[in-house]
Order: structure tokens, then sequence, then C-alpha cells
């Protein structure tokens, strides 16, 4: 029998959206166009000669396409498969999930001819397939096995890319990356427990799922981190993106009803990890946000180890700092923890002279130094990454970065929100709206941003203190000679001098102390505090007074934080600068242009 394309092929695979693997089905054999490369997996369109559908192959596929089996105008018999719509987007996609290659490519895109009889492309006779439904090939291969195995094989798995809330029954495996704890709650419908997981299939594709009450008590000891599940009878719900920690615009609802099974006596996986990433540029509308990030970026500097004593229970973790840029020519510190400031942050120490790349999965955007971003125990690192965005990357550092000037991300950023200026721009106030609110930051510490001037600083107090130059922490003068670090525990010969200071800020509603440390003092006063300090031991002090007048009565943008403390039994306001930035007049100007617009509104 000579094969070719199956006529009305499209409006079968039309008519029957989500089939049943365990049923025979007829034969389905397309044309594939238009294939091409999207990440890790290929995305084409499949033909019948008379209708096109959008597709896209299952990344266990890709190398189908690789080794040239599946090729452009090519012929494929499509085994297993799904029809889903696409949020957003007004059309079907096939999510080929099985095939297999049935003609080298065609001369030609294969084009029913409406007038003529024997319409078609035929190929030349090859050996005789008889088709066969996933279910029975893998019976007759596995006819031996276990029950339980053979369920196993023979269940249909939906890749989760392919789930959406209006489909009905659909069975995913997954291994569970992360767990979170048991939580109580209480609200006007009584009170309950919950707990949510976070599930990744094998392309690497995760989604959030959440259990109440009795599936929460059902399956929190059944979920063990690291291990492979069936899962299936859960609910889609579009994702609260306010509240969601991974990508996907889905989250999942288990219950009592829902299964979980254990993939156990089969081969794991290991997912792949699937990058989404943000430009360095655009971190800023995602400060103090619970949405997590990815990054990628050149390494530009890694700072030693040092032991961070957590407040909760006075345990030492420890910490790395590195400095990442990107080709938007801006610079970010990226706070690694625990094993990954101990294990990877070596290795890029060692590794810093050679410039790495590093992609970095799920990270916590902070409005700490403008913008910096922190690893938790489930971010993931990976040192010169072998992907398309890292070669590019790699291109244009060698190309160009190196020998360009980068800034910091958090140092000039756009007053429009939609931009990213959410650090310095958002949440504007004068300074009278702070200290006319003792209350603020009763419950937890409030955050402003605001624009002010320096209009005094008391030149008598401590302005600065020892600091150890591994840890920034405060040392004290070791009997004999050097200096003891009690966060590091060891003698070293030299220290550096840090910033701590208070000093009066002003704008046109009134005045406000501010408490002011290194990094934010320095772009204030114009030097570092050993300079400073330096000035004020040479001669009659006269560079050093005048160091401080020339930073008073400059304007800044500053980003606060508002906490109350108590000093002599009595409650203060304590105004912590958090970031700070030169004005950019053309940009303030605009700002206040889009204020007074409002205004008359």
């Amino acid at each position: 029998m000579a094969k070719s394309v199956t006529p009305e092929a499209i409006s079968v695979i039309l008519s029957n959206p989500s089939p049943d693997s365990s049923a025979v089905h007829p034969e389905i054999v397309v044309q594939v166009l238009h294939i091409k490369s999207a990440g890790n997996r290929y995305t084409f369109t499949v033909s019948d000669g008379k209708m096109k559908l959008k597709a896209i192959l299952q990344s266990s596929l890709s190398s189908e396409v690789i080794n040239g089996n599946i090729q452009n105008l090519g012929l494929i018999r499509v085994i297993d498969y799904t029809l889903n719509d696409i949020p957003n987007k007004n059309e079907k996609y096939l999510i080929v999930t099985k095939c297999e290659a049935v003609s080298p490519p065609l001369e030609a895109e294969y084009k029913v001819e409406v007038k003529s009889e024997g319409a078609g492309i035929l190929l030349k006779p090859k050996q005789e397939v008889i088709t066969k439904s996933a279910a029975q090939i893998i019976n007759e291969q596995n006819g031996n096995m276990a029950p339980s195995a053979r369920m196993a094989m023979t269940r249909r798995v939906h890749p989760l890319a392919s789930l959406n809330p209006y489909q009905g029954n659909w069975t995913i495996k997954v291994r569970l990356t992360s767990k979170g704890n048991m939580r109580t709650y209480k609200n006007a419908r009584g009170e309950g427990c919950v707990f949510n997981v976070e599930l990744t299939d094998e392309d690497g594709t995760q989604i959030q799922a959440t259990m109440f009450n009795e599936a929460a008590r059902k399956f929190f000891d059944v979920f063990q981190t690291g291990k492979v599940y069936y899962i299936s009878k859960g609910t889609l719900k579009v994702a609260n993106k306010q509240f969601k920690t991974v990508q996907n615009d889905y989250e999942m609802t288990l219950n009592e009803n829902s299964q979980v099974e254990e993939a156990i006596n089969e081969a794991a996986f290991i997912p792949e990890t699937k990058f989404n990433f943000v430009p360095i540029d655009e971190l800023g509308p995602y400060v103090g946000q619970r949405e997590l990030v990815d990054v990628i970026g050149v390494v530009q500097n890694v700072s030693p180890t040092m032991s961070i004593r957590r407040k909760i229970d006075n345990e030492a973790i420890p910490k790395r700092d590195i400095i990442i840029a990107d080709a938007t020519k801006k610079t970010v510190v990226v706070s690694l923890w625990n094993v990954l400031a101990t294990d990877i942050g070596q290795k890029l120490l060692d590794m810093a002279d050679e410039s790495p790349i590093v992609a970095i999965k799920s990270l916590r955007v902070s409005d700490f130094q403008g913008v910096s971003l922190s690893t938790l125990g489930k971010s993931i690192v990976e040192i010169n990454p072998d992907i398309p965005e890292s070669n590019k990357l790699r291109s244009w550092y060698c190309s160009e970065g190196k020998e360009t000037s980068m800034e910091s991300v958090g140092a000039g950023l756009s007053p429009s929100l939609k931009s990213g200026g959410r650090s310095m721009y958002s949440d504007r106030v004068t300074l009278d709206h702070i200290t006319s609110n003792p209350s603020l930051g009763s419950d937890k510490p409030m955050f402003y941003s605001t624009r002010a001037c320096m209009s005094l600083i008391k030149t008598d107090q401590t302005m600065s203190y020892r600091a150890c130059k591994t840890c920034n922490k405060k040392v004290t003068e070791a009997i004999g000679s050097g200096y003891w670090c009690e966060g590091c525990q060891k003698n070293e010969e030299d220290c550096s001098l840090r910033y701590i200071l208070a000093a009066k800020f002003s704008d046109a509603s009134g005045g406000a102390w501010f408490s002011v440390f290194n990094n934010e003092a320095e772009k204030i006063i114009g030097c570092s505090a050993d300079e400073l300090d330096k000035m004020k031991s040479q001669g009659d002090g006269t560079d050093f007074q005048l160091q401080l007048k020339k930073a008073t009565w400059v304007p800044h943008l500053f980003r606060v934080s508002v906490a109350p403390r108590e000093y002599n039994n009595e409650k203060r306001q304590r105004i912590t600068v958090r970031a700070v930035a030169p004005v950019d007049f053309a940009a303030e100007s605009k700002f206040l242009l889009e204020e007074i617009s409002s205004m008359k509104l």
C-alpha cells in the first residue's frame, strides 16, 4: 500500500481533541511545514493538503529533528497528541507527544487538487505498516511486566504546558521540586490548614499546587521533595500574579479525591531547567514582589564568603555577593546563600579572571542598594550554560562589553512606573507626610520615596566605625596588634572605616533626621569614610569642613524605610536611607508634570 498524507487528517484531529490512548484510532499522516526551534522545543505547521494546524513537538522528540528523521516538507505519523486552546490566542495548537517519521522531505508542499481524481502525491511503496495504538504496542513489548508496571507504562501523560482549566481528565508525571510548610489559617469561614508544592515536568515546565484541610493532611506526608509522581483529578485556575512563585499562567488545586501515585521502579527524569530571563535594566517593577525572576549575566566581581547571623536562632549563615552585568550595560548585586555561597560561589571566585557567565533561576528582588537579587533554597545556578542566551551574551561581552562602562541598575532608575522605576519614584511622599504620622511602620516597616537635601550634619558625632574588610562587621583592637573580627573569628592586621551617621534632610514641607549607612553615605558625602577621616586628622580640618559643606543642600532621590524605635522609654520614628540616587532633572520635570496633570483631573 502506497503511503501518502491521510485525507481529512486535520478534521480527524479537530473532531477528537483528546484521544484515549487505550483505543484504536485511524491512522493520521500529515506533512511538516515551517519547522523551527523555539527554546528546547520545535514548532511547526501540520497539513493534510486542505487544512493546516499549528503544532508543538514535545521536547523529548527534539532528537528526531536534530538527527534528521523529522524534516521540513517530510511526512510524520501522529500517534499521540493533545489539542489545546492557547491562552490569549484565538486558535488551537496541536501538542504532539508521540509520532514517527514516515517519509523524507517531498519536493514541494502537498496540496489537494480538487478538480482531479487521485489527488495528492504518492510515495513509493514501503513495508506494510499495521496501525496500532500506543497501548497495544506497549502491551506487546511489556506483556510480562507486573500489573502495576504495565499500568504506569500505558497511562496517558500530559505535559504541563498542555493543561488548561477547561480540560477534562488528565494525568501528569512530575518531580516535586519544592515543598512548603503546613500552615494554619483563620477567616470568616472558619479555621483550616494549607500547604503548597512546586511541580516540574520533564520539559522543565513548572506549576504550583495547593492543598487545603483534608487534602493537605492526606498528601503532606505523601509528597517528598525530589521524588517523581503521577497526579490526576486536580483542578486548574488562572494564577494570582500577586502570589505566584513559578512561571505559569495557571495554578493547581488538589482535593481529597485527587490521585497521587509515586512513580516506583521506573526510569526517573531530571527536569530540564527552563529559564525566563529578565534583563537587568527591567528588574525595577519586581522590587518587593513575591514573583521570582531568572537572570543571566557576566560575572564582574566575586566577594569573599562572609558569615551572617540569623536573628531568629543566632545561626551563622554563609553569604557571598557577586556582581553581574548584561547587554543592557547595567550591573546588579546577587547574594548567594548557604551552599550556593560556599560551593558555586567558590567556583566563581576561582574562575573570576575568565569572566564566567551565570544563569540563575528563582531569585527574589529587593530594594537593597536600589535593586538587588537574592537566592532562595530552590534557586538554581548554572555556570557557562550551553544555551543560546549564554552564547549571545558571551559574543557581546567579547566584542564590546569588556570596554563598556557599566552602571548599577539601582543608580539611575526611570521615573515611569511602566519602565521599571519602582524603587525611586513609586510611593513618592513629602517629609511632612512621614513626620506627621508617628504610627507609620508600627506593624511592619513602610517604604517611601522622597526628594530632599541634606541640610545639617553634626561634625562632632561619630561618623564611622572600624569594620572587617571581609564581612564589614565591627572589629575591636586585638591584644598586641591588629583587629579582632567576631563574625569571621580571626585577627586582621588592618581594617577599614564605614559610615554610620545621622543627618537632617529637608524639603519644601519640612525636615527629618535620617540614619545613613556606608554605601548611601558615600554618595551623599562624596568620598569614603577613610578619606573623610584623613581630611579630619590632617591640618586644621578645613578640608573636612569644606567636604561636608559641599555635600549640604544638594538634592537627591531617596528610598527610605520608616519604623518605630524606643529610646529612653520614648517611642520615636527611625527613618533609614535604603537607596540614594542623583536627581535627573529632565526625568524629575516629567514626573512633576504627570503629577500636575493628575491633579487637574
